[in-house]
């Protein structure tokens, strides 16, 4: 099985913090955790320091790559930051590939 996980300590929330399933709205410093493995990715939340996670509003999410479910990451860190009772960002995904020998435009 492959997998992969990131977190990003520190993420302060924008005004209306990150909706979460399981207390609602979080908001003040953050941890944000990405887990990803067997085509699912997890996104979790904490107060920086605690010791409870909190599943964010919207995930799980299918993601189809490890490079995808870093994107996603990073997009749920920014969503975070953003605020607005934050839920989790449809998952970015990789530029296609151009064509062998297709010309560039």
């Amino acid at each position: 099985m492959t997998w992969a996980s990131w977190t990003t300590c520190g993420v302060f929330s924008g005004h209306g913090g990150v909706l979460t399933e399981e207390v609602g709205v979080l908001s003040g410093e953050l941890t944000v955790h990405t887990t990803w493995a067997e085509d699912t990715a997890q996104i979790t939340v904490q107060y920086s320091g605690a010791i409870d996670w909190f599943t964010m509003a919207g995930s799980p999410v299918a993601c189809c790559s490890e490079e995808d479910s870093r994107r996603l990451h990073d997009a749920a860190v920014q969503a975070v930051r953003n605020g607005a009772a934050a839920t989790v960002p449809v998952p970015p995904r990789a530029a296609p590939e151009r064509a062998a020998g297709s010309a560039p435009e």
